[in-house]
């Protein structure tokens, strides 16, 4: 199809494009403006890691040997941290301390969807599943660019439940690496003392102690010190009022959106329904217009004498 054609098919059609991008555009508005809104409850931690006095500087001869100058991934025991804070274990803990569950039944309840659960048989309460899969939606941890910290942020309806839940979180995912930190020194220890034991070698056994105090240094300090993962920096805070979703931003972004929707797709029906030989029909009856017609060649003399 010629561009100056489809140029003007598109111009002749443009208060009809406008009437339904318009249209469209209310729709997208009042879908926007109907969406639930949440708070965020947002806290900064920090790797124990890279702060100052760290239980990892205790616990091994060489805490900051990292794998190499570009890798920006979380390691140690920072990692065992976030790996936590999205494992089964917090679902089932949140849905055990919280009020989560509750709020998620009622939020499958609601709505459209809720009526079809509850006209085929198929509604039922949140379990720790459902909790898991809205724990990976809604949990975002973010990495800070200018520093070491790292940003926790989880969203939901109920401001309150949103800061108690990542409040637990955090609480739960220190609590998991230091257990599991005191129950390694301690199955070392145990080992230790019985090697130790059953050792009669002089040379062997006190190599075996520097091993076992060691092992109990570490137990002591695990049992000491506050924090073994992440480091608060920021406290949990929820938002006092609802932030998402943003909805200037999406509002902007269908004035943007919906008129390069309307216009393609106009585009793509007009090209559809294009057919090649009309512009060539078309020409020929314009040239046999604008042709003239010529008068007919008068008959010569001698042609009419020979008749």
């Amino acid at each position: 199809m010629p561009l100056p054609l489809l140029l003007s098919g598109l111009w002749r059609r443009r208060w009809r494009l406008l009437g339904v991008a318009a249209v469209l555009w209310v729709a997208g508005v009042a879908v926007v403006l109907a969406m639930p809104r949440a708070h965020v409850a947002q806290a900064v931690v920090a790797p124990a890691e890279t702060t100052s006095f760290a239980v990892s500087t205790l616990l091994s001869p060489s805490p900051f040997a990292p794998a190499g100058l570009l890798d920006t991934r979380p390691s140690g025991n920072f990692a065992v941290y976030l790996g936590a804070l999205r494992s089964p274990e917090a679902a089932v803990m949140l849905v055990r301390d919280t009020a989560i569950g509750d709020a998620l039944t009622q939020r499958r309840r609601g709505g459209a969807g809720g009526a079809l659960r509850a006209v085929f048989g198929a509604d039922r309460a949140a379990d720790s599943d459902d909790v898991l899969d809205w724990l990976t939606r809604n949990l975002a941890v973010t990495q800070s660019l200018a520093s070491v910290t790292w940003t926790l942020e989880i969203a939901q309806e109920n401001p309150a439940l949103a800061l108690d839940v990542l409040r637990r979180l955090h609480r739960f995912a220190e609590a998991k690496v230091r257990a599991d930190l005191a129950e390694q020194a301690g199955r070392r220890v145990t080992a230790l003392e019985r090697r130790i034991a059953r050792e009669n070698d002089m040379f062997l056994r006190n190599s075996l102690y520097e091993l076992l105090a060691q092992q109990q240094r570490a137990g002591l300090v695990v049992a000491a010190d506050e924090v073994v993962a992440a480091r608060l920096v920021s406290a949990p805070m929820v938002e006092a009022r609802p932030s998402l979703p943003n909805r200037p931003l999406l509002i902007a972004l269908l004035m943007v959106a919906v008129p390069m929707a309307v216009l393609l797709g106009a585009v793509a029906l007009l090209l559809t329904r294009f057919d090649p030989k009309a512009p060539m029909v078309a020409n020929s009856r314009s040239r046999e217009r604008q042709e003239p017609e010529l008068p007919p060649h008068p008959p010569r003399p001698g042609m009419a004498n020979a008749d």
